[in-house]
């Protein structure tokens, strides 16, 4: 296994882990304004490690990748992604978290985390488990 190759699975593995956190976060029925902020925070967190992990995997197949956007587009093109409209949506609210002051845009992107976001993670381990190194 070269450099590259332990890093892409390195930070795998710390997706998952995160994925994990934010999967319990995301199950919680009625949360409350701190459970909804831990939520995004969770979110933010799986989110920066997926594209990340998808940046390193892309690396490690001989792809230069320069920003998030570079890198889920580079991932679609290999399949590694299949919607491209809910990754480009799930970095507009990401950069959205870091400056939410009001309850409707918190409920809006819990909601988008809940019911779009989640589901797009989940999808994202389940490709890359398919590629990981052995």
């Amino acid at each position: 296994m070269n450099k590259k190759e332990i890093r892409w699975d390195q930070r795998f593995i710390n997706l998952k882990k995160a994925f994990n956190v934010l999967e319990k976060a995301v199950h919680i029925k009625n949360p409350t304004e701190v459970e909804r902020g831990g939520l995004i925070q969770f979110y933010e967190m799986t989110f920066e490690l997926a594209w990340k992990t998808i940046k390193d995997f892309n690396e490690s197949e001989g792809l230069i990748t320069k920003s998030p956007r570079d890198a889920i587009k580079q991932a679609i093109q290999m399949e590694i992604i299949q919607d491209g409209h809910v990754w480009m949506d799930a970095i507009q609210d990401r950069n959205l978290t870091a400056h939410i002051y009001d309850e409707e845009t918190v409920a809006l992107i819990v909601s988008n985390i809940k019911n779009r976001y989640f589901k797009m993670l989940k999808d994202l381990i389940e490709e890359l488990e398919k590629h990981e190194p052995r």
